[in-house]
């Protein structure tokens, strides 16, 4: 099938139209600055050179409507849209093809991920009603994590108001972690049963996949929980809130802004939430640069052992996204914390295991496989709409 995938941020909205046979991305491109004045769009066909102009996007319903614009102007086919949502609430274990009922539950559970689900459904909607023959899959960031035991998910909180208000631990990027036991099981095989999945970017968390089963995440009712992030603060004490409310006479909104876009590594470092400025700063001697690559891999292992301790043990890791493919001393420092449960990495192949593919990255004799995977959410995505509809798209032809 020729799946176009939509990923729908809070003022974005990238895509992929790619063939889930042979992987190959016929078009792909970004719309950026979605609810300003005047956004960025920006295209390219077959591996070429991406071109972009201004325009106007003041919604993602005109967003997604000039991307396929611009996809009608080329001989590609269309055979299904699959979309990434955030937030699929306590309703979707699995991705699910988009009918009123579907849509219906994804604005229900929308006041989850306000900044996300309204845009997406907005998105889809539109997709809905140009292509009305075209199937539409929705591909929830948390249906991965749907198979945690109660006692991971539940939090101590008085039962009625759990069950009134549907909190609970619902984490996040489920769908690239899905990838990331996919792969490391086919390539793997019989050696993979406990896996620390890593997805460490600008907003970062790690899984405990057990035989393909989620046992535990660390993002939890939102992608705010958790690990330090590029700009979010990740799990802190949460009386934290109310007191800086109550001395510090922040609104609701500008603790949110604040723990949401103004924390992590942007916080500590003092210039970006980026790794590589940070990076190339810290390489100059810059401590509180120093200080943010510290904090970020100490928490991350820090965290990683309540992971492996939900698996009662590991027995292969993978690293992915962002930092995780491409910061070699990142993954060194966290592999570094493990030595005690036998864990060893090859430093040569840890340093030049950037954008091979799926690389194993530990020494020989290491009790546990370590290895760098890259991401592919949005085949992931598109094998989705293929594996719910084509049984459907393959009569129709």
């Amino acid at each position: 099938m020729n799946v176009l995938v939509v990923n729908a941020g809070s003022s974005s909205l990238k895509y992929q139209l790619l063939d889930t046979d042979t992987r190959e991305v016929f078009a792909k491109g970004n719309c950026e600055r979605i609810g300003s004045d005047m956004g960025i769009f920006g295209h390219s066909e077959n591996g070429g050179a991406k071109q972009t102009e201004e325009v106007p996007f003041p919604d993602h319903r005109s967003a997604i409507a000039r991307v396929l614009e611009e996809l009608e102007k080329t001989d590609f086919t269309i055979d299904g849209i699959g979309h990434r949502i955030v937030q699929g609430g306590w309703h979707f274990d699995d991705s699910a093809v988009v009918d009123d009922e579907v849509m219906a539950k994804i604005l229900e559970v929308a006041p989850l991920a306000p900044l996300h689900n309204y845009g997406e459904a907005a998105a889809i909607e539109y997709c809905r009603e140009k292509y009305p023959e075209l199937p539409n899959v929705a591909v929830f960031d948390t249906s991965f994590h749907m198979t945690m035991p109660e006692v991971a998910y539940t939090y101590a909180l008085p039962k009625d108001v759990c069950d009134k208000y549907h909190v609970r631990k619902y984490g996040a990027h489920g769908t690239s972690h899905r990838y990331e036991w996919m792969m490391a099981k086919e390539i793997l095989g019989s050696r993979c049963h406990r896996l620390l999945s890593c997805h460490l970017g600008n907003g970062a968390s790690l899984a405990a996949i057990e035989d393909g089963v989620c046992r535990d995440t660390t993002m939890g009712l939102t992608p705010l929980d958790g690990l330090m992030m590029g700009t979010r603060c990740g799990s802190i004490d949460p009386a934290t809130v109310c007191y800086l409310q109550r001395e510090g006479g922040y609104s609701y909104q500008e603790v949110d802004d604040m723990m949401n876009k103004q924390s992590g590594l942007l916080a500590i470092s003092g210039i970006s939430n980026d790794a590589r400025d940070i990076r190339t700063r810290a390489s100059e001697g810059d401590e509180r640069c120093l200080l943010a690559f510290d904090m970020f891999a100490y928490k991350a292992m820090q965290q990683a052992g309540s992971m492996i301790a939900s698996m009662a043990g590991v027995d292969t890791i993978t690293f992915t996204a962002g930092i995780g493919e491409n910061d070699w001393s990142i993954r060194k420092a966290f592999c570094d914390c493990f030595e005690w449960l036998g864990v060893r990495i090859d430093n040569n192949k840890n340093r030049e295991a950037v954008g091979n593919g799926p690389q194993v990255i530990s020494a020989a004799g290491s009790a546990v496989t370590v290895m760098v995977i890259p991401t592919d959410e949005e085949y992931m995505i598109a094998h989705d709409v293929e594996r719910l509809t084509a049984n459907n798209w393959r009569a129709s032809l």
